[in-house]
């Protein structure tokens, strides 16, 4: 969700096209920073993502433009979620065992809870994750750029909840990958999440980042996000107790759903 007329607080910059990647990106830092300066004195507290960022260059494509009219979910999307031909099997959460061999990469856990917005947890809770391989490189058709597609690695995988909303899932630790906002732009490397409720309209999307990332300053996606504290609850923490001997690193990222420190979500789409 949006904060509430965030155009209120600055005069927005001129969207440009999705895929008009000719500006540079101190061009960007700059843009970034005006709007940064602007949110800090305005003494506003935006906790969700803008939906025109302009630095964000295709994000005008990526909300509606005209106003919502509530429609009543058909019956069909008022039961409990199910993907795929069969249940959801507890070998699915290690995405490292997928498709007949070892991944290439860096292997990671990563842990946590989902919970309210008074702390409780929420329980067989549908957990989704996807992301790019180690070099940074999705196994879709859209991503053509020329990083190795890895054969032993889809990228995706799913679990349920435990009673104490805990989830987990191993996989690789992704890449930075190239996109078409601005010349030689990156995104910082991160895990897409996907959470169902008790029905196909309870859904929510959002993305993990890792501690440390050098390319947090620089990317209009992460920066669309204004306020520091709201940034900072996407990013997971080192774990060292979940790190395994020999074996994998381990991170821990706690999703809350909803109150004044909820996760932030994001649109269903690609990136």
């Amino acid at each position: 969700m949006a904060a509430e007329n965030p155009e209120d607080t600055f005069e927005p910059l001129t969207a440009k096209g999705a895929d008009d990647a000719a500006d540079s990106q101190d061009q960007l830092d700059n843009e970034m920073a005006e709007i940064t300066k602007q949110y800090e004195e305005s003494g506003r507290t935006e906790t969700q993502p803008r939906l025109d960022y302009a630095p964000y260059r295709s994000s005008i494509l990526r909300h509606p433009t005209k106003d919502l009219r509530h429609t009543d979910p058909e019956t069909i999307e008022l039961y409990a979620p199910a993907f795929g031909e069969r249940d959801v099997h507890k070998l699915e959460s290690d995405l490292t065992i997928q498709d007949g061999g070892e991944p290439i990469g860096e292997r990671i856990r990563i842990n946590g809870r989902v919970l309210d917005g008074a702390g409780r947890p929420v329980r067989n809770q549908l957990v989704e994750i996807w992301q790019a391989n180690a070099a940074g490189r999705y196994i879709h058709k859209r991503d053509q750029h020329p990083a190795p597609i890895d054969p032993n690695f889809t990228g995706v995988g799913r679990c349920l909840t435990g009673d104490d909303g805990s989830y987990s899932f191993v996989t690789i630790k992704p890449g930075p990958y190239p996109w078409k906002n601005h010349q030689n732009a990156w995104r910082p490397a991160h895990v897409h999440f996907s959470l169902f409720g008790t029905d196909f309209t309870q859904r929510m999307i959002t993305q993990m980042y890792f501690p440390g990332d050098p390319l947090f300053a620089l990317d209009p996606i992460y920066q669309s996000i204004v306020d520091t504290e709201a940034r900072d609850r996407l990013v997971a923490d080192y774990d060292h107790n979940v790190s395994e001997h020999e074996w994998l690193l381990g991170y821990k990222w706690d999703i809350v759903l909803s109150g004044s420190n909820r996760t932030w979500t994001e649109d269903d789409s690609n990136v």
